[in-house]
C-alpha cells in the first residue's frame, strides 16, 4: 500500500524538473511513510511513497526492469493477493524475481501481457507503468475502485497521483472549481470521472488509459457482468461461504500486524469470525477494534437509521471468537476538534461533509496503527448483498432516482439548505441528479427475460455497486492511508461481487430479511444476537455537546462576513443555525453545520478559485 505520482511531458525534459517530481511526492508521505523513491527519464517522472507490508527490506519503488530495447518502470500502490500463484506462473515462462514482492509480480506481469494484465490481477490497485521500448506510459485501477487514480491531460502528456494533492503540486494544474465540480460534492451521486477540481479527473474503476506521442486512449477493461443465475439455493449459500473464505484467508497475508474492524454488525462481524477461524489453525487470535462514543451506549435513542447501539453485539462476537478487543472511546471535543477536521479534509482534498462519520473513522484508523499496519473492514457488505434500509423501502425502491437520496435521512435531506439562494439556483441539484440518474441506470446490463422486481432490484444493486460503494470507498481509503494504516475489503473482491450481484433478490431475501445469503453463508462464526440483529449503518455520536461545539465554532466563523465560504454559504443560514437551541437541531441541520465548517476550512487550506456563474 502506498501513494503513486508521475508526469509524463513530451514537450519537456523532466530531468530538469526534479524538484516538481519531489514536491508531488512529498505530497504522498502520509500514505506511504516507510520509504521513497523516484525514477526520472528525459520526459518521465515516477513518485513513490511505500507502506511497507510485503517483503519489507526488497519493495523498493519506483521498480525497473533493463530491456534490451528500453526500460520499463512501475509505481504501484495497493495488493495483488494472488501474486504467488501469478508468480509461480510467470516462472514457468521464464521470468527470474529478486524479491518477493507483488510490486514485482505485476511488473514482469506486464512485460508478458501488456494491456491484458489486469485480467490476471486480483486485489486493490492503482498503478502507472512507464514502457520505454514505446515511449507509453499505461495507468490501471482496479475493478471496483478500491484504490483511488486521478489524472490530468496536459497539452504533452499528464500528471497522475493516488490523489489530487499531488497534482495540484504540479504548476502545471489549477486550483479551479467550477459549478460542475460544485454540483457533484452536494448531489451524493458519485459521477463517474469527478474530482471536484475542474482540471482533474478519477481514473475510473475498471479502467485503463494508454499516453504516448499520439495522444491519450481509455478503454474499459471489466465491468459489473450481467448473467443467469443457475445454482440452488443451497448451492448459493455454499458458494459465497467458499468464496469469502478464500478472499480473507488471501487477505490475511502480510508481513506486519493484521486485525479486523469490528462494529457489531453481521458484515465485521462475519469477517471478524471467518479470520478468527482461520489466524487459529495458525495458533494465533484475531485482534479486533471497534469505535464507541462516551456514553452512547447508556444514553442511546434509536434514529431513522440506527435501532440498537454497537457496543453490546460488539462485545459478543469477541467473546464468542476469543478475539484480542479493543474499543477506541471518543468524546465531542475530540470529534469536534478542528484540527482533526482539517487533517481529514487534508486527506479527502474535498470538503465532504459528513462531519463526526469521518473525524471519528480518522481517529479510530489513527489509534489502530498505533498496533497494526493492516485491517480488515466490512465496507461494501450492504452493497453486494443489500442491506440498507431503502432496499426494502418501497418509495425509495420505486422513486425515479437514486435510492439513498428518496430515502430521508440526516445525510440527504436538504443538501443544498446551507447554500445562498443565487447558487442553489444555479446548481440546480434537481435536474443534476435526475441527468445522473437517467446516465446510471442505462449503464445497467439487461438480461433476457428479467422483468418487473427482478429487474427494478437488479438495477438497484447496480446503483450501488459502481455509484455509492465508491464514496465509501474512497472515504475509507483517504481516512487509512492519511496514518499509514492498509485498509482491506474483502466484500470487494470481485468473483464474489460478480456472483453475488446476479443471484435473485429473492435469494438475497430468502429468509425474509436484509443480506440473508450473508447471514447464513457466515452463520457458523456468528454468536446469535449478531444473526438476530438487523442492520445499523456507521455510528454517529449522539451527544448534543457535540452540536454545540459546531454551533460555537460557526459563530466565530459567522463574524467574518467577508470570508470567501460566504460566496457559497447562505450568511443568514448560518446565523439561524448558530443561534438555535443545540438539543432541537434535526440531524439534517447538524450534518449542515459540519459542512459549512468543512467549506470553511477546505478553502483556507487550498485556496480555490471559484468559478460560480
Amino acid at each position: 500500500m502506498c501513494g503513486i505520482t508521475g508526469w509524463l511531458g513530451f514537450h519537456h525534459d523532466l530531468r530538469n524538473e526534479r524538484h516538481v517530481i519531489d514536491a508531488m511526492t512529498a505530497t504522498m508521505t502520509k500514505r506511504g511513510p516507510d520509504d521513497r523513491g523516484v525514477f526520472i527519464d528525459t520526459h518521465i517522472g515516477l513518485g513513490h511513497r511505500r507502506l511497507a507490508i510485503i517483503d519489507l527490506p526488497l519493495g523498493h519503488q519506483p521498480m525497473t526492469v533493463e530491456t534490451p530495447d528500453g526500460v520499463v518502470a512501475i509505481v504501484y500502490s495497493g495488493e495483488t493477493y494472488n501474486y504467488r500463484e501469478l508468480r509461480t506462473e510467470l516462472r514457468s515462462r521464464g521470468h527470474h524475481f529478486i524479491t518477493d514482492s507483488d510490486t514485482e509480480v505485476v511488473l514482469h506481469g506486464y512485460l508478458e501481457w501488456g494491456a491484458h494484465l489486469p485480467h490476471h490481477l486480483n486485489g486493490m490497485f492503482a498503478f502507472a507503468v512507464w514502457d520505454g521500448r514505446t515511449d507509453e506510459l499505461t495507468m490501471v485501477r482496479d475493478r471496483l475502485g478500491i484504490k483511488p487514480f486521478y489524472f490530468s491531460e496536459t497539452t504533452d502528456g499528464v500528471v497522475f497521483g493516488s490523489e489530487p494533492k499531488a497534482l495540484l503540486a504540479n504548476p502545471l494544474i489549477g486550483r479551479d472549481v467550477d459549478l460542475d465540480g460544485l454540483r457533484e460534492l452536494f448531489a451524493m451521486t458519485k459521477q463517474p470521472g469527478w474530482a471536484l477540481w475542474r482540471d482533474i479527473r478519477e481514473l475510473e474503476p475498471g479502467a485503463m488509459v494508454t499516453v504516448n506521442r499520439n495522444g491519450s486512449q481509455q478503454r474499459t477493461y471489466w465491468t459489473l457482468p450481467a448473467r443467469r443465475h443457475r445454482d440452488s439455493l443451497d448451492l448459493t449459500i455454499d458458494t459465497v461461504r467458499d468464496l469469502l473464505t478464500d478472499t480473507v484467508d488471501r487477505q490475511l497475508i502480510a508481513d506486519v500486524p493484521r486485525c479486523v474492524l469490528l462494529s457489531g454488525g453481521l458484515d465485521s462481524s462475519a469477517l471478524t469470525g471467518l479470520a478468527a477461524k482461520r489466524l487459529g489453525t495458525e495458533g494465533q487470535r484475531v485482534h479486533s477494534y471497534s469505535v464507541d462514543f462516551a456514553d452512547q451506549e447508556d444514553n442511546f435513542t434509536p434514529d431513522e437509521m440506527r435501532d440498537t447501539p454497537d457496543s453490546p453485539f460488539v462485545r459478543d462476537v469477541a467473546a464468542h471468537v476469543g478475539s484480542m478487543h479493543r474499543d477506541v472511546v471518543l468524546n465531542p471535543a475530540d470529534l469536534s476538534d478542528p484540527d482533526v477536521r482539517r487533517a481529514v479534509i487534508a486527506a479527502r482534498d474535498v470538503p465532504a461533509g459528513m462531519g463526526d462519520m469521518d473525524t471519528s473513522l480518522y481517529l479510530l484508523f489513527r489509534a489502530i496503527r498505533e498496533e497494526s499496519t493492516v485491517a480488515l473492514s466490512g465496507e461494501s457488505a450492504d452493497e453486494v448483498f443489500g442491506g440498507y434500509r431503502w432496499f426494502f423501502d418501497e418509495a425509495a425502491r420505486t422513486a425515479h432516482t437514486f435510492p439513498w437520496l428518496a430515502f430521508q435521512s440526516s445525510m440527504t435531506t436538504g443538501r443544498d439548505a446551507l447554500l445562498t439562494p443565487d447558487l442553489r439556483r444555479e446548481l440546480d441539484l434537481d435536474a443534476y441528479v435526475a441527468d445522473q440518474y437517467s446516465a446510471a441506470l442505462e449503464a445497467v446490463p439487461v438480461v433476457d427475460g428479467e422483468t418487473g422486481d427482478e429487474r427494478r432490484m437488479r438495477e438497484i444493486c447496480h446503483l450501488h455497486l459502481t455509484r455509492m460503494v465508491r464514496m465509501l470507498l474512497d472515504r475509507k481509503d483517504r481516512a487509512s492511508m492519511a496514518v499509514g494504516l492498509e485498509v482491506r475489503v474483502p466484500f470487494c473482491d470481485h468473483r464474489l461481487v460478480e456472483y453475488v450481484y446476479n443471484t435473485p433478490w429473492a435469494f438475497k431475501t430468502f429468509d425474509g430479511r436484509e443480506k440473508s445469503l450473508l447471514r447464513e453463508a457466515t452463520r457458523h462464526v456468528l454468536p446469535q444476537s449478531v444473526i438476530d440483529r438487523t442492520k445499523s449503518p456507521y455510528p454517529s455520536t449522539q451527544d448534543v455537546k457535540y452540536a454545540e461545539s459546531l454551533q460555537q465554532q460557526l459563530a466565530d466563523v459567522a463574524a467574518d462576513r467577508d470570508h470567501p465560504v460566504f460566496s457559497l454559504v447562505d450568511h443568514d443560514w448560518v446565523g439561524s443555525a448558530v443561534d438555535a437551541d443545540a438539543a432541537t437541531l434535526t440531524g439534517a441541520t447538524r450534518t449542515q453545520l459540519d459542512r459549512t465548517l468543512d467549506l470553511f476550512h477546505w478553502i483556507d487550506m487550498y485556496s480555490p478559485t471559484l468559478h460560480l456563474a
